[in-house]
């Protein structure tokens, strides 16, 4: 008994001592845990700096560097009701917050950002920026990833309600090196939440700064203080709720709250802003820097104000209509001369030979149909331009050149055109139309076919839309400058000027018997344009690699050679087991088009081989080059465009051009067009033009440019900068 009772006790004092031990081992855990919540909680942030009327702190996306050379870091502001801080403009009144990090370690730069602000307006003073909540978004370059990011910022800001007071805040961050660990989520949301909200280019918003013009003259109000007014117009793709902009400018120059009118469908915004200028400020001619806002949607760009007094484009008045149909007709005619299209002449004389023992009626028939292939094609692309114009989009002669669907459109049919010379693929048209556009007594359907000739026409005016003929860019710029009726006309008389040479052998039919018999040498001559056609898809493919990248061109190339062994493939397997080289050939040619749009471009990308000597194009500063007596050359060239390059072989690289632009004599601007730029088409516009090559030169003899002719001769050339110079410049 004595004994149980013994090791009972025993045994209750070792339960009590357990139970003990277990209860402050289960206490001492959850201080643990609770202190390392807290340390986790703490990481990421800076101490919070509290006024009466503000908090701010840093805070960082990450808790350590890891592998990442950018951090993302956010200066974070919570403000009193009725408080506010400044925008980077800050309007009338007031100074923007400003950060000085020079004490921090370990810190290369940083990139801040500045959201999208509001406008306050009290008793008639407007001023620019934020209230309740703000973050700014930082991203800062570390210097050494395997070392710890010491932040170390001295913060000047002003609050401001119905006073305001200046305030001076020491902020300190450290960001440990150590291995990548997962993102502080709270952190990282607020820092991209206030991140989208930075003005970008406005295409995600469906925004645009179309232009800014001054309003009338700018009038001196008293010493060395004018006033005037710009008129800033936007666009949108969906209708305007509550637009806003926001102009920062030259010094000196000082914008008053804008007044805005929308049009019926709100789709355009018109803002009319108060300027006033004081001592040697200059609005015009100035490159300033515009925010548009529209509740949460936003776009920024900078433009040079245009003055609505000087440099006017040329008018469509200074030419009659008469005159412009001839241009027309003109520029057509020479477009047959263009390099652009000489494989489809070629392919052409080659069906003349052909021809040479058929019937005059087949001849006729046959001539036709290529120059109603060439008309219907410029009817078309003139109905394409209006519908893009009307849609608010880019318009000019070539620019389809620009989109990587259309050069792998044509590239395909270039291809089919050379394996069809090889005798890999014959175009056929359905049987009705076959029948009923050919000549039943035809020896060679193939080469007499309606339907073939009008896609032999069609092809051509695809070919000669890279190439800009004399006389081409006035008829171009005068129609889409015009009226629906303008372009439908002007698109024809082009469309009848170069396919005049056809109407004519359809009318002397008797000149095809004047030419060369047909024979054997035809195959070898066929094989030959199919090398040159071959080349032009090459030529094609290469504008697509600058585009898009080199990667993307060669995917495309692989397709069209393998569209080639397909076609010998399917020709020597019988009808019946046509179908799967069949369904490759289909699928190649919807992968072509494909991979444009969904293969990331190639970091190595062709570029465009720009000489030493030429300096990128830059509107803005030709007035104030203007004004010190410099002469400027401006060419605008793009790598698909043909007739640019036959300028700069036989002008622009020239020995004699590149003596004289190496004799500092003249500055020489060069922009390319080969990708949409729209600094480029709004600088065309001013001289009513849409289309290039386009080279104009400027000087004291030429303020507003003298605009030279499609083709280039050295002559041409010289003769316009001598009298830019006004007789300066000794040749």
């Amino acid at each position: 008994m004595l004994i149980g009772e013994n090791m009972k006790f025993l045994f209750s004092g070792l339960s009590k001592g357990l139970s003990s031990v277990f209860t402050s081992l289960f206490v001492y855990m959850g201080l643990l845990v609770l202190i390392n919540q807290a340390s986790i909680a703490n990481q990421g942030v800076s101490p919070w700096i509290k006024t009466d009327q503000t908090s701010v702190r840093l805070i960082a996306a990450m808790p350590s560097i890891g592998d990442r050379q950018i951090i993302k870091l956010g200066l974070q502001f919570k403000l009193k009701t009725g408080w506010k801080i400044y925008w980077r403009s800050p309007g009338d009144a007031g100074f923007p917050p400003s950060l000085d990090l020079k004490q921090s370690e370990n810190l290369e730069k940083i990139d801040f950002g500045w959201p999208l602000p509001t406008r306050f307006l009290v008793s008639g003073i407007q001023t620019i920026g934020y209230k309740n909540e703000v973050v700014f978004p930082i991203n800062a370059t570390v210097s050494n990833q395997n070392q710890k990011l010491k932040l170390r910022a001295d913060l000047d800001y002003l609050a401001c309600d119905e006073i305001c007071i200046p305030y001076k805040a020491k902020l300190s961050l450290d960001i440990p090196a150590g291995p990548a660990t997962n993102l502080l989520s709270e952190n990282n949301h607020l820092i991209n939440q206030y991140m989208a909200k930075i003005p970008g280019d406005g295409k995600a918003h469906k925004l645009k700064i179309s232009s800014v013009v001054t309003t009338g003259a700018f009038i001196e109000v008293e010493k060395n203080i004018r006033k005037g007014f710009i008129t800033i117009k936007a666009k949108s793709g969906l209708p305007f709720k509550d637009p806003d902009i926001f102009i920062e400018g030259p010094e000196l120059t000082f914008f008053g709250a804008p007044k805005l009118t929308l049009n019926k469908d709100k789709s355009t915004a018109t803002f009319i802003v108060p300027v006033t200028e004081e001592e040697n400020a200059k609005i015009i001619a100035s490159s300033i820097r515009l925010t548009l806002k529209d509740n949460e949607r936003s776009a920024e760009r900078s433009l040079q104000v245009i003055s609505s007094e000087a440099s006017p484009p040329i008018k469509n008045q200074q030419f009659s209509f008469p005159l412009i149909f001839g241009f027309a007709l003109l520029g057509g005619l020479i477009l047959n001369l263009m390099p652009c299209v000489l494989p489809v002449i070629s392919l052409k004389i080659l069906s003349l030979v052909s021809h040479s023992h058929s019937s005059g009626g087949t001849v006729r028939l046959s001539f036709i149909a290529s120059a109603l292939g060439i008309i219907f094609s410029f009817l078309l692309i003139g109905g394409g331009l209006i519908c893009l114009k009307f849609a608010g989009s880019t318009v000019g002669w070539g620019i389809q050149f620009q989109y990587p669907w259309f050069i792998v459109g044509l590239s395909i049919i270039v291809t089919f055109f050379a394996y069809n010379l090889w005798g890999l693929f014959e175009l056929r048209l359905p049987t009705r139309l076959t029948d009923f556009a050919n000549n039943s007594g035809s020896h060679n359907k193939n080469q007499l076919s309606f339907g073939n000739n009008f896609i032999t026409g069609a092809f051509a005016t695809l070919l000669a839309t890279p190439c800009s003929a004399p006389f081409l860019g006035t008829a171009v710029g005068f129609a889409l400058a015009g009226s629906i009726i303008d372009i439908f006309v002007i698109f024809l008389a082009l469309g009848i000027g170069m396919a005049l040479p056809y109407l004519i052998i359809a009318t002397f039919p008797s000149f095809v018997d004047k030419l060369p018999k047909p024979g054997i040498w035809m195959v070898t001559i066929k094989r030959i344009l199919g090398i040159a056609l071959a080349a032009t898809t090459i030529w094609l493919l290469s504008i697509l690699a600058i585009q898009v990248g080199t990667i993307v061109a060669l995917i495309i190339s692989a397709l069209l050679i393998l569209v080639g062994l397909s076609l010998i493939i399917r020709n020597r397997q019988k009808e019946d087991n046509r179908l799967p080289t069949t369904i490759i050939i289909i699928a190649s040619i919807l992968g072509a088009f494909w991979v444009p749009y969904n293969i990331s471009p190639s970091q190595i990308q062709i570029k465009n081989q720009k000489q030493t000597y030429w300096q990128d194009f830059n509107p803005e500063a030709i007035p104030n080059l203007v004004k010190k007596g410099k002469t400027i050359f401006i060419d605008i060239t793009a790598e698909w465009c043909i007739t640019c390059q036959v300028n700069k072989a036989i002008v622009l690289k020239s020995q004699k051009f590149k003596d004289l632009i190496a004799s500092n004599k003249i500055i020489a601007m060069q922009g390319d067009w080969t990708k949409p730029d729209e600094k480029i088409l709004s600088y065309l516009r001013k001289f009513n033009r849409f289309g290039i090559p386009f080279n104009a030169v400027y000087g004291p003899g030429s303020k507003s440019g003298d605009v030279l002719p499609e083709l280039l001769t050295t002559n041409t050339v010289l003769h316009s900068l001598k009298k830019a110079s006004k007789g300066k410049l000794i040749f």
